[in-house]
C-alpha cells in the first residue's frame, strides 16, 4: 500500500533542538557532513591555544581602569602603575567610552602593537560563581568546567577533554586514517592537565615538554614499567589508569610528532630566554608541520606575587613587570611567526588565570589571593575591543575583593568552542557550557556558520530502522519527493535541518507498512544544504538523508 502525503516546507521557521520522548537529541553534524559544503572549507584547520598564567595574575596591574585611577592609586600607593612619567600605563584605545578606558602595565607595549591591528580583544569582570581562592581548586574548577557551587564543585573530567571527545568520537587515544595527531597537546609542564582529562579513555592530549636551542623536542610523560593490572576501583586505581593511558597515548604519536616537527619550521624570531615564548614556538612548528591538533595549553608561572611585585618603586621592575614582558613578547613573537608561515587565519589564542588579586595592596609590595581578572584574546580574526565596563573599585567586599562579575569564564570558552573552532550543540552539551551565553570575541566574518559545525552524533538503537530514505529531485528547486520502505505502522517526526543539526522545520506523521511517499515543497526554500530526517517516535531510530535546493 502506498501512502501520499504532502508536507510544505516553507521559509526557515523558529531553531529547535531534536526532541525524542520529551529528551533533547543531540544534533547529527560531524566533520564529514560539513565537508559536503563548500564554504566549510578551513573549519577543520583552525586551532585553540590556551596561555595559563598560573598562580593568580594581577589584573589591576595588567589592565588599568582609568576612569577610576584616583581609588585605584588610593588602594595601591605603592604598586600602581603611575599615570605619568616613564613607567606610565599605555592608553589602549582613547575611543571607547570613559567605563571601558583602560591602561595596559607599561610592558605590554607589544599587545598593544596588537590590539592597534585588530587583533586583540579584552573581556573584563572575569570569574565564577562562588570563587575559591586556592589555587588548587580555583584551577581545577577553571579546567573542569566548574564553579563553587555544590554541583559543579567537584566535576572529574576536563572541559578540555570532553569537547575534544565529542568533536572527535571516533578517536579514541590513537592515531586514525582520519586524525593522525592527538587532539590536545600541553606544552610547558610536565603534568599532563586535569583540563584534557575525559569520561572515558583519558588519552585525547599528548604532553610536550622540553626545547633547545637547536628545536628538539622531548616526550618525557612516561612512567616506567609493566602496566598494572587490574586497575583498582578506587580514586587512586583511576589516577593510575589515567596515568597509565597517558603514557601509552605518548607512545603511540611519538613517532608521528617527531616527523610533523621535522617537517615543520619556523621564521620568525622568538625572545630569548622566555620559557612561553619557546613553548609558542614548539605549537608554530607542528601546525607548520601540518599537525591537527584542536587544543594546545602553554602555560607561564610565577604570578603568585604575595611580594615583591615591583622593585624600589619602579613599575617596570619586579616579579610582575618580568612576567608581563614575558608574555607580551612570546604571543606577538608567535602570531608574527605565524603570519610569516602563512597559518594566522588558523590560529586563536587566549589567556586565563585561576583568580585575579586583592584591590588593595598587602604590607609586603605585593597582592594576595583575589577573585575577577581580565582575559585576553588574541588573533587575525578576533573582534578587537574591551567587553564589558572596568571593575567597581567602588564595590569592594569586606576584605577589599572585587565583586560583581561581569562575564563567566565559561561564556569566553564555549564561544571560542562554537564560533571559532565550529563545536556543534553536542559537544557544546557534552562540555556543559552549552546553557552559557556567548559573547563578541571573534570577527563576524570569521564566526563558524552553524551549517558547517563540527562534532559527534546521537548513537541511536537499532532495533527498527526505515528503509534509507529517497529524495527525487536532488537538488531540488520547487519540490521534492521523499520515498521510503516501512516494515509496520508507527507514528514518526519528519523534519528538515541545517547542516548543524538545528530543525528549521517538523511535523508528526503517521508511516505506514509498504511504500510511503511525501511531496515536500521547496520553491521559498533559501538555496542551500539541508538533512531531511525521519524519526520513528516509538523506539527513537531515525533515517537521515541530505537535501541540496537550487536556485
Amino acid at each position: 500500500m502506498k501512502r501520499r502525503n504532502f508536507l510544505k516546507i516553507a521559509a526557515p521557521l523558529s531553531v529547535s533542538p531534536f526532541v525524542v520522548n520529551g529528551m533533547s537529541m543531540r544534533p547529527f553534524a560531524n566533520s564529514k557532513l560539513a565537508k559536503l559544503v563548500g564554504d566549510c572549507d578551513g573549519i577543520e584547520d583552525r586551532v585553540l591555544v590556551l596561555i595559563q598564567l598560573k598562580g593568580g595574575n594581577d589584573g589591576l596591574n595588567m589592565v588599568v581602569p582609568i576612569n577610576q585611577y584616583d581609588l585605584y592609586s588610593n588602594l595601591r600607593p605603592t604598586i600602581r602603575v603611575p599615570d605619568t612619567g616613564a613607567g606610565k600605563y599605555i592608553n589602549l584605545d582613547t575611543t571607547l567610552k570613559n567605563s571601558k578606558q583602560v591602561g595596559l602595565h607599561p610592558m605590554l607595549a607589544p599587545i598593544k602593537n596588537m590590539y592597534d591591528d585588530g587583533m586583540v580583544s579584552v573581556i573584563q569582570g572575569v570569574g565564577y560563581s562562588q570563587p575559591n581562592q586556592s589555587h588548587f581548586k580555583s584551577t581545577d574548577l577553571w579546567m573542569t568546567g566548574g564553579d563553587g557551587t555544590a554541583d559543579n564543585f567537584n566535576i572529574k573530567s576536563g572541559w578540555m577533554g570532553r569537547a575534544l571527545q565529542a568533536l572527535f568520537p571516533d578517536v579514541h587515544g590513537a592515531p586514525t586514517p582520519d586524525m593522525l595527531d592527538p587532539l590536545g597537546i600541553q606544552v610547558g609542564d610536565q603534568n599532563i592537565s586535569l583540563g584534557f582529562h575525559t569520561e572515558t579513555e583519558h588519552v585525547n592530549a599528548l604532553n610536550l615538554t622540553g626545547q633547545d636551542p637547536a628545536g628538539f623536542y622531548s616526550l618525557i610523560q612516561t612512567i616506567g614499567g609493566q602496566p598494572i593490572s587490574p586497575v583498582p576501583d578506587t580514586e587512586y586505581g583511576h589516577e593510575l589508569d589515567f596515568i597509565m593511558n597517558v603514557e601509552r597515548s605518548t607512545n603511540l604519536y611519538a613517532q608521528r610528532i617527531t616527523d610533523v616537527f621535522n617537517k615543520g619550521k619556523n621564521i620568525g624570531t622568538y625572545p630569548t630566554a622566555n620559557n612561553l615564548g619557546n613553548q609558542l614556538k614548539t605549537v608554530a612548528r607542528l601546525i607548520n608541520g601540518g599537525c591537527k591538533t584542536k587544543i594546545y595549553l602553554c602555560s607561564l608561572g610565577g604570578f603568585d606575587t604575595h611580594n615583591a611585585q615591583i622593585l624600589s618603586e619602579d613599575i617596570l621592575q619586579g616579579d610582575h613587570a618580568g612576567l608581563m614582558k614575558t608574555l607580551a613578547d612570546a604571543v606577538k613573537a608567535f602570531f608574527d611567526d605565524l603570519k610569516s608561515l602563512g597559518h594566522e587565519d588558523q590560529v586563536t589564542g587566549v589567556t586565563f588565570s585561576e583568580f585575579g588579586r586583592c584591590a588593595r595592596e598587602n604590607g609586603s609590595i605585593g597582592t594576595d589571593h583575589g577573585t575577577l581578572a581580565p582575559m585576553m584574546v588574541f588573533g587575525k580574526n578576533t573582534k578587537a575591543g574591551v567587553l564589558g565596563d572596568n571593575v567597581n573599585l567602588s564595590n569592594l567586599t569586606n576584605d577589599n575583593q572585587l565583586q560583581g562579575m561581569q562575564h563567566d569564564y565559561r561564556q569566553v570558552f564555549a564561544t571560542l568552542l562554537q564560533d571559532w573552532l565550529g563545536a556543534n550543540h553536542w559537544v557544546m552539551e557534552e562540555t556543559m557550557f552549552d546553557g552559557y551565553s556567548k559573547l563578541g570575541l571573534v570577527d563576524a566574518a570569521s564566526v563558524v556558520d552553524p551549517g558547517c559545525y563540527l562534532g559527534g552524533t546521537t548513537v541511536i538503537d537499532d532495533t527498527f530502522r526505515p528503509a534509507p530514505l529517497t529524495i527525487f529531485p536532488n537538488p531540488a528547486r520547487f519540490q521534492a519527493d521523499i520515498s521510503f520502505e516501512a516494515m509496520g505502522d508507527f507514528d514518526a517526526a519528519l523534519s528538515v535541518h541545517s547542516l548543524g543539526g538545528q530543525m528549521i522545520y517538523g511535523k508528526n506523521v503517521r508511516i505506514f507498512s509498504g511504500s510511503n511517499l511525501f511531496y515536500l515543497d521547496v520553491a521559498n526554500y533559501p538555496a542551500g544544504n539541508y538533512f531531511v530526517r525521519l524519526q520513528n517516535r516509538q523506539n527513537g531510530t531515525a533515517e537521515v538523508t541530505k537535501l541540496a535546493v537550487v536556485r
